[in-house]
């Protein structure tokens, strides 16, 4: 990674702003001179990511070329923290009030403490996307579907309301994970029931209320629900393979929480195990907070909760770097050499 250089004239920093007015809303990007047309208040949000999006495509530099931007500007985006590190990612962040949304190269370290933030998956952003009509090779191990969840759970970490409940935003994954290139999705009656999430209108209510997605008809044995925003779709795994994604994301391995557990409980050990890879065995607390939709202290509670349900061993958080150093309570060989090393 490259934080400063010899590139450093290299600026990948995009901003929208949403702006109120008669007849719709419209969207304002001072990179363009042509201004757009107003736009659909339930298809705003959606245009706002489309246009930052086709930005990042439109100025694509090799990995090695993109630079901190946040660092550049002395990070003041966000507050003081350990210094710049990790990789440098597209964080998309955007203002309390929902109007303003940036998309920007952020280090790791950066991304993960500045609010409101969200790390856009490199397949959605590719200037050459992947073609997801190709036979795909079927996942091996759990290693191929963690990804695709973290990815997941980090666009709904940035687009749902923070006050969202754990149960939507369980509902709200299985959707993004399931639907199709069109946004319509198929639940069948019984995995909302092995979900425990069967017969509760108001997470879909919820979830409509944000304008995420149309209500569905609970009357029907197989529910059908159509997405509103249509950041998901764009994805580039196959729909089988995302489907392995939000099968794994049910029975999250090793960390595998049981139907009875309370779905915030549910979420903070899909989004521990999500976030836990060989290479980055040791999450940060505030980043699985942001995943959680809860504060470092809510989430930090969530886990002593999982180690009173068994299903963690033990769990502990360095202050100093912010990491979260846990072992499961059962099946500790699925956990990697990397992360036994660690939570030494």
């Amino acid at each position: 990674m490259r934080l400063a250089g010899a590139h450093t004239h290299v600026r990948r920093i995009w901003t929208v702003e949403l702006r109120p007015q008669a007849g719709g809303p419209s969207l304002l990007c001072p990179h363009c001179t042509v201004p757009a047309p107003s736009l659909e208040a339930s298809s705003a949000r959606s245009a706002a990511l489309a246009h930052l999006a086709h930005h990042a495509r439109a100025d694509a530099l090799p990995p090695h070329l993109r630079t901190c931007q946040c660092r550049e500007r002395g990070c003041c985006w966000h507050p003081r923290h350990r210094g710049c590190a990790g990789p440098v990612l597209l964080a998309l962040t955007r203002d309390r009030s929902g109007r303003t949304w940036r998309l920007a190269d952020t280090c790791a370290a950066c991304t993960a403490v500045t609010s409101h933030t969200a790390i856009v998956p490199d397949t959605l952003c590719s200037p050459h996307p992947a073609n997801t009509s190709a036979r795909t090779r079927r996942p091996r191990t759990d290693d191929e579907h963690r990804p695709r969840v973290r990815e997941m759970l980090t666009y709904l970490a940035s687009t749902l309301p923070c006050v969202t409940s754990p149960a939507a935003r369980l509902l709200a994954l299985q959707c993004a994970l399931r639907s199709d290139r069109h946004g319509h999705v198929r639940l069948p009656a019984g995995l909302l029931r092995g979900m425990r999430l069967h017969r509760r209108p108001e997470l879909w209510q919820e979830l409509a209320h944000s304008g995420w997605l149309d209500l569905p008809d609970p009357r029907t044995a197989i529910l059908q629900v159509r997405l509103l925003d249509d950041t998901p779709l764009d994805q580039a795994p196959s729909l089988s393979a995302r489907r392995r994604a939000a099968h794994w994301a049910l029975q999250p391995s090793p960390l595998a929480a049981t139907a009875a557990q309370a779905p915030a409980q549910r979420l903070a050990a899909l989004a521990l195990a999500a976030s836990t890879t060989p290479s980055h065995p040791s999450p940060d607390l505030a980043t699985l907070a942001r995943l959680c939709g809860h504060s470092p202290q809510q989430t930090g509670e969530l886990l002593d909760q999982l180690v009173a349900r068994r299903t963690l061993a033990t769990w502990s958080h360095r202050r100093d770097t912010d990491e979260v150093r846990w072992q499961p309570a059962s099946s500790p060989r699925l956990i990697s050499a990397a992360a036994h090393r660690s939570a030494r």
